[in-house]
């Protein structure tokens, strides 16, 4: 019996341990995302280059467009938009992770990780969001 007992106590001290790690993997994801997908233009730290690329840390548009983001991330950029009183013009391709579109989930996961780093702060977003977001994404040549 008490074997069995200190049995299931260590099995709850292993389940209690491993649920920090399931929790937090979703910012790692949107982390290393980040860096495959992201840092190459937008830099290390978001801060962007110059007038050529826009920064993402302290990025008004991410608030002011945050409905458009999923979008913008799956079909990439090909026209003017402004970012704190700035105008920018370049090409961003879609994001891209080994030659595979990012699926909704990790969306989400770059989404909250861009969104809640470098000052910028935003209320964590959904799957079930991104997904409602990337239906309603215009066709390409609209």
């Amino acid at each position: 019996m008490i074997g069995r007992c200190l049995g299931l106590g260590a099995l709850g001290v292993v389940a209690c341990l491993s649920l920090p790690g399931c929790f937090s993997n979703n910012r790692h994801q949107g982390a290393r995302l980040y860096a495959e997908a992201c840092a190459g233009c937008h830099g290390d730290a978001g801060q962007g280059l110059g007038r050529l690329i826009p920064p993402l840390a302290g990025a008004d548009y991410l608030a002011l467009h945050r409905a458009e983001l999923p979008c913008l991330l799956r079909r990439g950029v090909h026209g003017p938009m402004t970012v704190n009183g700035v105008l920018y013009n370049q090409v961003m391709p879609a994001a891209r992770v080994d030659d595979k579109q990012l699926s909704p989930a990790r969306l989400t996961n770059l989404l909250n990780y861009i969104e809640n780093n470098w000052g910028n702060h935003a209320a964590p977003r959904t799957i079930q969001e991104v997904e409602r977001q990337l239906t309603a994404c215009p066709n390409v040549g609209e």
